[in-house]
């Protein structure tokens, strides 16, 4: 456990001795509160729309009118960062040919996945943790349900959790940081629409599709319901993607 924890701080420290790290947590910054303040106007405006036929200002469901879309649009802003945030996982190795030096040393695969994993899983933590202050003003100025937040959080870190895994796997088959981050969306976009795929399949093949959409599992976690069925799918997901990671990685230790 130690060595995996000594390369997730390795992974980590990396990441904010380039300008990766800032870039990073400042668009993501930047795009959250951007839409953050539309759904917050959303929420205002349809609530003053509401009090002309009321007599006056009506009380709206926060979670319902803003947390849920909020949630929502924040998956897909992951969708289009994520990748490139793994993307020099092993890619940057290989290309400054310290992959070398770490196939080489005493740790074993397996270690030295989980710790990239979680080095960058860290990062990824520290994205949601900044959002905490814009949902912190919700509670100083209304009353959104805790719990849904909460849940709405939990399917974010599994979902984004899964999108890590695959980068890793798609980084760890390319010398190209490049390469990596537009195969890892382009994986990511394709289980995205699956599920608006199965409109059009049949009854059979559109269960699977639906079942197999990243997008589809995430929707109960932004209404505040944990489903161990979604919980299941990115668990199974992240451990299926780390699995494969670590056979390309074994690859690559034959063919050194």
């Amino acid at each position: 456990m130690n060595n995996i924890l000594a390369i997730a701080h390795r992974e980590l420290r990396s990441y904010f001795v380039s300008p990766i790290a800032y870039v990073v947590v400042g668009l993501f910054a930047l795009l959250y509160g951007y839409f953050y303040i539309a759904s917050l106007a959303f929420m205002v405006q349809f609530s003053a729309q509401a009090g002309m036929f009321g007599g006056g200002p009506q009380t709206v469901n926060v979670n319902e009118f803003m947390i849920r879309p909020l949630l929502s649009n924040t998956a897909i802003i992951l969708l289009f960062i994520l990748p490139f945030l793994t993307a020099r996982a092993y890619a940057e190795e290989k290309r400054s040919g310290t992959i070398e030096l770490l196939l080489t040393s005493p740790l074993s695969d397996l270690e030295i996945i989980l710790g990239k994993f979680l080095g960058a899983l860290a990062l990824f933590l520290l994205m949601l943790a900044v959002t905490a202050v814009h949902m912190g003003i919700l509670f100083w100025y209304g009353d959104p349900e805790l719990g849904s937040i909460l849940t709405g959080y939990l399917g974010l870190a599994l979902m984004g959790g899964s999108f890590i895994a695959l980068g890793l796997l798609v980084s760890s088959a390319t010398r190209n940081q490049v390469v990596a981050g537009v195969g890892t969306f382009s994986l990511l976009l394709l289980f995205w629409v699956l599920s608006w795929m199965s409109d059009s399949a049949g009854p059979t093949a559109g269960a699977i599709l639906s079942y197999l959409s990243i997008l589809e599992h995430f929707d109960d976690f932004s209404k505040g319901v944990v489903d161990t069925a979604h919980v299941a799918y990115y668990l199974s997901f992240i451990a299926f993607g780390l699995f494969l990671t670590a056979k390309s990685v074994d690859s690559e230790r034959w063919r050194g």
